[in-house]
């Protein structure tokens, strides 16, 4: 088993469980890594000999983090809704319905044609530090769409997610369709198709999209076919998701927008972690969501990109972290936190968005003294090398 020193680490974040909610940063450090983890982290003084390992690689005082993980994301797709987001930051409102539009390009789509933008996507995010990513389907919703997607996603991640529900279809003659049909096809034959694909269910709970109710059904049905469930939800206005979720006792639920005061209780009491999506609200121009709100009141928060064509069409999660810290009340290091420990915490995984013997050896160089410079030098290209499982991207 290959072994490798990384030294000259000017900071290095590693996430320590034992500290939770801290960076757990050793300045001047180093980390060896065996395989496909880590190994070992400390002091750079008191690194093994280069004589013990393979290899060995000096970063030259630059900051390692661990790998993005991030948590949401709708890769699976074709066409784009450029059109869409120019007639937006001229003042039209963004609505769920704006989902449809890409329906049509992604059923037309070749297995080929998504599995080679899907690619693009994640080698993208790989590109500014992503090493772990989580995605959906809910751009074909038939049955034959929703299970090519997810056969698609499979190819690049192992958090892939059932969306089914991101909107009730329209009917062949191009009218609405009907919301209690659609359901019972999205518990019945889609899911039956789409279930070996999937490790999650999602539903987009929202005016425009399902109610509780209706949430709560393909939820249920989720759990039947080993799926375990998540919920976009509170995005567009008040509503009843962020409660449902903590009902449900569900890992994470996203966007978070629209908050009250019993939906912060209840987040914080049920340990469901919010996943906050600044890249949506930059994109949209609502609000931003009050991550201090949630953090002060103990809320386990997670930043993701939401990487999608319609709302938010970015995948770089430095950027989603900048915002989060100019826009929502987030310090540095606990946007890089949640970026990456929150990211983990979302998709219930320890291996991952953190760097600590054990764990994935996911790894990122910034070409930055500290942290900090992610959100100091928003949209400055910062990441200088990537390590997943251990090699190179």
């Amino acid at each position: 088993m290959a072994s490798t020193l990384i030294t000259h680490i000017g900071e290095l974040t590693t996430n320590d469980p034992e500290r939770p909610g801290t960076l757990g940063a050793i300045t001047d450090a180093a980390v060896v890594i065996e395989g496909r983890t880590i190994a070992w982290v400390g002091p750079a003084a008191a690194a093994p000999s280069p004589d013990d390992v393979d290899s060995v690689v000096s970063v030259a005082g630059r900051a390692v983090i661990p790998g993005f993980v991030d948590s949401h994301s709708h890769l699976v797709f074709a066409g784009d809704r450029a059109a869409e987001f120019e007639a937006r930051m001229s003042g039209t409102p963004y609505a769920a319905g704006g989902i449809r539009t890409t329906v049509a390009a992604t059923r037309a789509a070749t297995d080929e044609q998504l599995t080679a933008h899907v690619g693009r996507l994640v080698r993208e995010m790989q590109r500014q530090g992503t090493t772990t990513v989580e995605i959906k389907s809910g751009y074909g919703l038939t049955t034959r769409d929703e299970a090519r997607s997810l056969a698609v996603a499979r190819q690049f991640t192992d958090e892939t997610t059932f969306l089914g529900a991101h909107v009730v279809p329209a009917g062949p003659d191009g009218r609405p369709g009907d919301p209690a049909a659609y359901v019972e096809l999205v518990t019945g034959p889609m899911i039956e198709a789409a279930a070996p694909h999937a490790r999650w269910i999602d539903v987009f709970c929202e005016r425009g999209a399902f109610d509780d109710d209706q949430a709560r059904t393909i939820l249920a049905a989720g759990s039947r076919h080993g799926l375990r469930g998540r919920l976009h939800a509170n995005q567009l206005g008040p509503g009843p998701g962020v409660r449902l979720a903590a009902e449900l006792g569900l890992v994470a639920v996203d966007h978070c927008t629209y908050l009250d005061d019993a939906d912060v209780t209840a987040l914080a009491d049920s340990g469901t972690v919010a996943t906050l999506l600044p890249g949506v609200e930059f994109s949209t121009r609502q609000p931003y969501p009050d991550a201090r709100r949630l953090l002060d009141a103990g809320v386990t928060v997670a930043l993701a990109s939401d990487c999608n064509p319609g709302s938010c069409f970015t995948s770089s999660l430095p950027f989603c972290l900048a915002l989060a810290v100019r826009e929502m009340g987030m310090k540095p290091a606990e946007a890089l936190w949640a970026a990456t420990a929150g990211g983990a915490a979302a998709l219930d995984r320890t291996d991952v968005g953190r760097l600590t013997p054990g764990a994935s050896a996911d790894l990122v160089v910034l070409d930055a003294p500290d942290h900090r410079h992610l959100a100091y030098r928003p949209g400055v290209p910062l990441v200088t090398a990537v390590w997943r499982a251990g090699r190179p991207v």
